[in-house]
């Protein structure tokens, strides 16, 4: 079912559990979370980043292949397509092509201008039964040519940003997009205590799921998150399993070279990392 991503992770964040957001960046990428989502009958978002949607031949394109391979595969869980981190007038025509939810990220303008702006997207998208993610505090790292210092969200602003009805909300609590540095901190669970607080308890959104010790996610959980990012765990999975294929020659013998042959290997590692993410995040049989 492509639905909303309202019903799905307020549904996770009162049976204390979270929805994976895996992004999806080509066919076999789209299959691939399809195909486990409904093997494990866990609920999915498909997060599309405007990068990977302009990738795909747009975000017209994205939603028929998503469409059609549902239907083809008999899907039967809760799906939501999600544009990643839009812009104002990427959310706009992610909306017009059909996404059934929608991040508009503001965190990079003044705040009054973020405010603003996501007002206007969340009266957008509730006419049209699509669900809305805002941000506060820039997660760290990169996505999309996006970079982000991850400083930690005012609490304010985040406040005002929930006010503004959206369905879940992403706030900067040390988090970082791509591999974590040996360095890094870990995740501030006084901010997210905090945020969880001063949002009235909706959905709250993790990003930069990639590399974050389990014992953090579970906490997160358990303190409001209900949605995880997750996308170079499954890049460098692929890309792993790709390599190996390719090193150990196979790629030469009986037309291992065909690309239904040369991607197996990684499309398999890659599917068991969203197996092992639905796992953690407690989202089996939750459909």
């Amino acid at each position: 079912m492509l639905v909303s991503a309202r019903e799905m992770l307020l549904k996770a964040h009162k049976e204390g559990y979270a929805v994976a957001q895996i992004n999806i960046n080509n066919l076999e990428w789209t299959k691939l979370v399809l195909q486990v989502s409904e093997e494990l009958k866990s609920p999915v978002i498909l997060g599309v980043s405007e990068g990977a949607a302009k990738y795909m031949g747009g975000f017209r394109t994205v939603m028929a292949m998503v469409r059609e391979l549902h239907d083809h595969f008999n899907i039967t869980v809760p799906v939501a397509v999600h544009l990643d981190h839009g812009t104002y007038e990427g959310a706009k025509a992610a909306l017009a092509a059909g996404f059934t939810s929608i991040m508009f990220d503001g965190s990079s303008l003044p705040f009054d201008e973020n405010l603003a702006k996501t007002k206007e997207i969340v009266e957008l998208c509730h006419s049209k039964g699509v669900s809305v993610e805002a941000e506060v505090g820039s997660i760290g790292g990169e996505e999309d040519g996006v970079v982000g210092t991850g400083e930690l969200a005012d609490l304010e602003e985040s406040r005002q940003i929930a006010a503004t009805g959206v369905d879940m909300f992403a706030a900067g609590i040390g988090n970082i997009h791509g591999p974590y540095p040996e360095n890094w901190k870990g995740l501030d669970f006084d901010v997210l205590r905090d945020i969880q607080r001063v949002t009235g308890g909706i959905p709250l959104v993790l990003h930069g799921g990639t590399g974050i010790p389990g014992d953090m996610i579970q906490e997160a959980i358990s303190l409001g998150v209900s949605k995880i990012n997750v996308n170079t765990e499954l890049q460098l999975a692929f890309a792993a399993a790709t390599r190996k294929y390719i090193e150990e020659g196979k790629d030469l013998k009986s037309k291992g070279y065909d690309p239904r042959k040369l991607l197996k290997p990684g499309t398999e590692a890659a599917a068991q990392v969203v197996r092992d993410k639905f796992t953690l995040f407690g989202s089996v049989n939750k459909a």
